[in-house]
């Protein structure tokens, strides 16, 4: 029998669940996080809105997010529910299914879309929040959707690829992931390349750039490696969405690599020793990575070579980085946003919110933050 084991990744205590017919569980030596440095003088953010929904597992690595679109703030609760808002007041909210959430929220072309771990897609009306259709897909969905081209594209926790009519829902198609026997559980979510392209990172090390239209496959290129003895040594997942940046393509990988392709050619132009589970920022000429170690490095995109590193946040279990304005922003589990010099690595200031951070976004110069404990919020330089 083919078993393929979905592994739990918490990164200060590192919990590797092996779900298959087993159940195993491994526990590793817990690794106590570096305690807050001290700031001579902390800049701070100013909060503008929040809210709060259910919390969710503290071991399960979901990234519930928000999205904004036409003036609306969507929310997903891993309770089931759906919540327009237009400020701080609610515009809407809608229970979908009472087998919870595990994926959104992707909003655009009038539509929210929201997933579950029961593999079903939800796509709901922005404007009234009623269910303009659903689908039932092959595995969990761990991951947001990307709503491109006319077509709702998502990736199951089991590989496959689907794509909908953004209008009625109809599959258009789907395209299969190469099968690996150990991954860790979690999905990066597609990716936008061009008008007509999509990508999608596995947990193979590989890349694809695929037809949005009709799911041909246009190019494939492995990005990571790994050398480790077992096989879980020798995990190398991509789980945070790979970053086009012009020309570039930046991954990162779990006990992998920080690599930068070259679109063009589809060449590798470098690729530096990182582990990261989480999506790379990249602004100007910088290449910024939160490792799972707690390390914050920032790397030139056309050469590679390492501009800064600072270890001040070891075993934090940091969040994705942004910019925000000029500052670089990175949260961590006790809900602390950091603001970093991008031009140096120096810390300049803290905010607090609640729970750990698992997702940071910045849209329209505005830093939207979900946590673990289900505290959205969302934030502004002063």
């Amino acid at each position: 029998m083919n078993r393929k084991y979905k592994i739990t990744c918490a990164l200060t205590v590192l919990t590797l669940a092996l779900a298959g017919c087993a159940g195993k569980t491994i526990k590793v030596e817990e690794v106590k996080p570096n305690p807050l440095p001290k700031l001579a003088q902390a800049k701070t953010l100013v909060p503008v809105f929040s809210n709060s929904v259910s919390s969710t597992d503290a071991e399960d690595p979901l990234r519930l997010r928000l999205d904004v679109d036409n003036g609306l703030i969507f929310a997903v609760n891993p309770n089931g529910e759906v919540s327009a808002y237009q400020g701080k007041q609610r515009v809407w909210q809608q229970k979908v299914t009472k087998a919870g959430l595990s994926a959104g929220v992707e909003a655009a072309q009038g539509l929210v879309v929201v997933g579950n771990s029961k593999g079903q897609l939800f796509a709901l009306d922005q404007q009234s929040g009623e269910q303009r259709w659903t689908a039932q897909l092959s595995g969990a969905i761990l991951a947001h959707s990307l709503i491109h081209a006319d077509r709702v594209i998502t990736v199951t926790n089991d590989g496959t690829v689907f794509a909908h009519e953004v209008n009625s829902g109809n599959q258009v198609w789907t395209y299969k992931l190469p099968q690996v026997q150990f991954s860790l559980r979690g999905q990066a979510a597609p990716v936008a390349l061009d008008p007509r392209h999509v990508l999608i990172a596995s947990a193979n090390g590989y890349v694809y750039a695929l037809d949005a239209l009709t799911g041909i496959p246009k190019m494939q290129r492995r990005v990571a490696v790994s050398d480790g003895r077992s096989d879980i040594q020798r995990l190398n997942d991509i789980d945070g969405e790979p970053v086009v940046a012009g020309q570039f393509l930046v991954t990162t990988s779990y006990q992998g690599q920080v690599t930068v392709l070259d679109l063009a050619s589809q060449q590798v132009i470098w690729s530096q020793d990182a582990s990261s589970t989480q999506r790379p920022e990249v602004v100007g000429n910088g290449v910024f990575v939160a490792q799972t170690d707690g390390k914050i490095v920032a790397y030139e995109i056309t050469s590679g070579q390492k501009l800064w590193e600072n270890a001040q946040l070891l075993h934090r279990q940091l969040s994705n980085p942004v910019m925000l304005g000029g500052d670089l922003v990175v949260g961590d589990l006790d809900g602390v946003l950091h603001l970093m010099n991008p031009s140096n690595g120096q810390l300049i200031g803290r905010s607090k919110t609640s729970g750990e951070v698992r997702t940071l976004r910045v849209l329209d110069n505005q830093l939207y933050v979900s946590t673990r404990k289900g505290a959205y919020s969302v934030w502004q330089n002063r």
